[in-house]
């Protein structure tokens, strides 16, 4: 063995023993993910028991050091997923992503609690928190794609939010709202049908409270009106239309929105009054009498104070004179 290979082992093997520092090593937390942790800083957030470990995770968390907070209740429930302070863990670790800005993240771990911890105290408050981040992407907020980029607001997305909500407490304080938004939801979306069924399903559910009740009911006569009143009209809808609103007005008649609703009635009105009578003036073009007579009198049935009721009147004198006394 020459001198020199001699020197380049003993070179090896004394540059192995120097301590050096390495990179700060990547660290991966469930429910976390990958994270770097600095020098020297591994295991010193660590604790042999779970309250120990809470402690540490809602001191991080009070002192807004959001990263540390996350892991250390990643870590309880991981370490002690069946001890009394992993429901905490889990509130903390959902508080700790919405705190960041994940909200949709945030959602799904508020969610976890309701099937993993039923009987947990912080179910109320993690619902009131659900309803928030509802309320937020019910305004505009983007859902983010693979959790992170931000992409189009998505309604559709959003009721289903509100509709997890009214699942999880159908009689919590919140779900009568989350209810209503689920319609919100919809009717954003131009889906006025799925809005329809939403708000109904409020003014049913909640009926012994007149609040919510009433909102629902005006909601979704306008969400009918609107239906109607897309593309071609529809006569079928505008009177289920005028029908939610004769209920609102019948069961809450003292409601301040009950002159809106009877501005809208007489509205629908007319414009089934002109409906009936567009299809009255073709049957009439066709000498089909009959047709015609049946169409005009629609108008002074459904819509006496239309401006076309008396012109239909008028048509009507002029067909019977026409006919035989028995047809009349």
């Amino acid at each position: 063995m020459s001198p020199r290979f001699v020197f380049l082992i003993l070179l090896t093997a004394l540059l192995a023993l120097i301590p050096s520092r390495s990179p700060a090593p990547l660290v991966y937390t469930p429910g976390e993910g990958w994270s770097y942790e600095s020098y020297g800083s591994i295991g010193k957030w660590r604790r042999e028991r779970a309250k120990d470990q809470m402690e540490v995770a809602q001191q991080a968390f009070d002192q807004k050091d959001y990263s540390l907070a996350l892991r250390c209740a990643a870590y309880v429930l991981k370490t002690w997923p069946l001890s009394d302070f992993a429901p905490d863990a889990q509130y903390l670790l959902a508080r700790c992503h919405e705190t960041q800005g994940n909200d949709e993240r945030a959602f799904n771990e508020y969610q976890k609690m309701f099937t993993k911890y039923p009987k947990s105290t912080k179910l109320k408050d993690a619902l009131h928190r659900q309803y928030q981040i509802g309320l937020r992407f019910l305004n505009g907020q983007r859902f983010k794609l693979w959790g992170y980029i931000p992409f189009l607001p998505s309604m559709e997305k959003t009721a289903g939010l509100f509709d997890k909500i009214v699942q999880s407490g159908p009689y919590s304080e919140v779900a009568p709202q989350a209810q209503l938004r689920i319609g919100a939801a919809h009717e954003k979306d131009k889906n006025y049908p799925e809005a329809v069924v939403a708000y109904e399903r409020a003014a049913d559910r909640y009926h012994d409270r007149p609040v919510i009740a009433a909102d629902a009911l005006y909601r979704a006569g306008m969400a009918y009106t609107k239906q109607a009143t897309t593309a071609e009209y529809d006569q079928g809808t505008a009177g289920q239309a005028i029908a939610t609103f004769n209920d609102l007005i019948t069961l809450f008649p003292e409601d301040k929105r009950v002159p809106a609703a009877r501005r809208i009635i007489a509205s629908l009105k007319n414009e089934q009054a002109r409906g009936n009578f567009k299809i009255a003036e073709f049957y009439a073009k066709q000498k089909k009498w009959n047709g015609a007579l049946v169409y005009y009198n629609e108008v002074l049935l459904n819509g006496p104070t239309s401006p076309l009721a008396p012109t239909a009147r008028e048509r009507i004198d002029q067909i019977k004179q026409r006919l035989p006394p028995a047809v009349q």
